[in-house]
């Protein structure tokens, strides 16, 4: 089942207006998640326009078909935190409910996590 990382394009950090970039914290931070996820089996990547989370970003979500969904914020458009996104989306992936034993996460996910989400239940009608 793939497992998406859904990835704002339009956070910026706090600063940044100062900094004069044309490009956001989010845009960079995409970029780099892209790159890193580009050969996992079954991650793909997704870009939105604001996660609503502009207090705590730079912010992507982890999340697939009936499984927990987590929203992880506070990044730094690093490559370092990208390749952790993008490795711990691989281990989302392959756990049946999307819930990742915490021994192993990426170090650099280990705090960036705002919030989690269970699964819709099933409709019966």
């Amino acid at each position: 089942m793939t497992t998406w990382i859904t990835i704002c394009d339009t956070c910026k950090r706090t600063g940044w207006e100062e900094t004069g970039a044309e490009t956001t914290d989010g845009e960079k931070l995409a970029n780099l998640v892209e790159a890193a996820a580009a050969d996992l089996p079954d991650v793909r990547t997704r870009r939105m326009t604001c996660l609503m989370g502009c207090k705590s970003g730079c912010n992507v979500t982890i999340q697939a078909q009936d499984k927990l969904t987590y929203t992880l914020g506070d990044f730094e458009p690093l490559e370092e935190a990208a390749e952790g996104i993008a490795n711990y989306a691989a281990l989302h992936a392959q756990s049946e409910t999307g819930q990742v034993p915490f021994r192993t996460w990426p170090v650099a996910i280990k705090g960036h996590f705002v919030t989690r989400h269970y699964p819709l239940p099933q409709d019966d009608t």
